[in-house]
């Protein structure tokens, strides 16, 4: 027997005889509740089991002012506990299987760098100046495919899986991957016109992997500001807060770094994010590469 029903049997044993009846419960924990209703009052209360509930029962001189407050109780409990502020999306499950898909595609394409050294970066590496002054807008997509070296290569795949699927595992896998090319290409576009006219190239994967960890940074605000908090501006502070020391901590490294990429990746998709993210239900020799890594 629970807490509240031995308490409703220890108190059947010592009831009085001139006690009434102010209410009826279906079970021992609703009878407590309303019980201690009555000790608000500073009256004592008797509840005991019987065939129809668990009878509450208070002394004669308080049952007008009990039943009363036991009236206004019922209808204060009324839509009682509320529902979450934030409505939950539909179970969703982990979704590895693309961003692998994925990760096999930049192997691939990094074994075609291998084979021809040098043509692949060349035809498809970002460029500022190919991009807007030759209109070669291909490169703002293909260049999230190419990597400088190997050690590249393994920061970015590795990275890439967790924060993809955990972007389509939020999000959902087709608007997942939508949102994430979109932001992606966004992110590769504003550093290229930021460069632009200067000689800025660039390459590699972590682009689109900044524009992840953006989407969740916005949708998490996002699901914040839909609930409504007390405070707005200090709720929404904790998820950005979040999402910029991440990109601090991971988004900086060496001279090669492509910081700018990162940041603009981010913004990019921090901006999707908070506007998308719903509940639901990425003749001189030419400049060198800037090395984009995690």
């Amino acid at each position: 027997m629970s807490s509240p029903e031995l308490q409703a049997a220890a108190d059947a044993e010592r009831v009085p005889d001139d006690l009434e009846e102010a209410g009826v419960y279906p079970t021992s924990a609703a009878g407590f509740d309303h019980g201690l209703v009555v000790l608000t009052m500073g009256r004592p209360y008797w509840l005991v089991p019987s065939d129809a509930g668990f009878r509450l029962l208070v002394e004669p001189s308080a049952i007008e002012a009990a039943r009363e407050q036991l009236e206004c109780f019922d209808r204060e409990s009324i839509g009682w506990p509320p529902k979450p502020a934030i409505p939950e999306a539909p179970a969703r499950k982990t979704e590895f299987f693309t961003p692998l898909l994925w990760a096999l595609a930049v192997l691939a394409v990094f074994c075609g760098q291998i084979e021809w050294p040098g043509a692949l970066e060349t035809a498809g590496a970002l460029d500022a100046r190919a991009v807007f002054g030759r209109g070669e807008w291909w490169r703002l997509g293909t260049a999230l495919f190419l990597h400088a070296d190997l050690g590249h290569l393994a920061s970015n795949v590795l990275s890439g899986i967790f924060v993809f699927s955990a972007v389509l595992s939020t999000i959902g896998r087709r608007r997942g991957w939508l949102l994430l090319a979109v932001a992606s290409i966004a992110g590769n576009f504003a550093v290229a016109a930021l460069n632009y006219p200067e000689p800025y190239r660039s390459l590699g994967a972590s682009t689109a992997i900044f524009a992840g960890l953006g989407l969740l940074t916005g949708r998490a605000i996002r699901a914040v500001r839909r609930a409504h908090p007390p405070h707005p501006w200090r709720a929404v502070f904790v998820p950005l807060a979040a999402g910029l020391t991440l990109l601090g901590l991971f988004g900086a490294g060496d001279l090669r770094t492509d910081v700018g990429a990162h940041v603009t990746g981010f913004a990019a998709g921090l901006a999707l994010g908070c506007w998308r993210g719903t509940l639901a239900r990425k003749g001189a020799p030419p400049k060198p590469y800037a090395r984009k890594t995690d």
